[in-house]
């Protein structure tokens, strides 16, 4: 029994203990909206714009200053500025085909780069990952796409590979871009998109 003489031994009235607080958890109705870019694409753009203009001028050095297949070493012997043109898809892909596959390419780079102008408008504002990933795939898509309706094929320049062991298709910046975009994207849709959709919500 507690010993009414000695304060200490006294239990606490339960009627005037407060109960500790609890931070309530929001309901789905409170959580902040995700909000569609809208206007701000603007900004994105603005990022694949970079990415057409850097391309295009790479193309254009490489196009006037180097020999066709006549490699420069950069970094031996892992890197070379080697000239080279696709008429096929990125990293050559098709590239030995009739020349049907100038027009399909160009056409898929077209409606990819529709796609992604209308998507971006619309992808979440809040998800900064997934818009910079976006914006380079169109970047990388339009810049390959003005050198097939241009010229009919795409400038390549840029050949990473070891000594003459190992050698890895030659590509170009606007490739860097659309890799690089893919890549964001994908780790934007396996660690961010669930825990953004839970923290927010899709705006009606």
């Amino acid at each position: 029994m507690p010993n009414p003489a000695n304060p200490e031994s006294r239990q606490p009235d339960p009627s005037t203990t407060k109960p500790a607080y609890v931070t309530p958890e929001p309901s789905p109705n409170k959580r902040p909206k995700l909000i569609p870019n809208g206007r701000q694409a603007l900004l994105w753009y603005v990022l694949s714009l970079i990415a057409i203009g850097l391309d295009q001028w790479t193309k254009w050095l490489a196009d006037t200053r180097l020999n066709f297949h006549d490699p420069i070493p950069v970094i031996e012997p892992y890197l070379n500025w080697t000239l080279a043109y696709n008429y096929g898809a990125a990293f050559s892909f098709l590239a030995d085909q009739g020349g049907w596959q100038k027009w399909f390419f160009a056409s898929l780079s077209f409606v990819m780069s529709l796609f992604l102008l209308v998507y971006l408008t619309r992808a979440p504002r809040q998800a900064k990952l997934l818009n910079v990933g976006l914006a380079l795939i169109l970047g990388g898509a339009v810049g390959n796409l003005i050198d097939r309706v241009r010229i009919g094929k795409v400038i390549d320049f840029i050949h990473v590979h070891y000594a003459d062991v190992w050698h890895y298709p030659i590509f170009n910046v606007a490739d860097i871009a659309i890799c690089t975009g893919v890549a964001l994207v994908i780790i934007d849709m396996l660690f961010f998109e669930n825990k953004r959709n839970i923290q927010y919500q899709k705006a009606n």
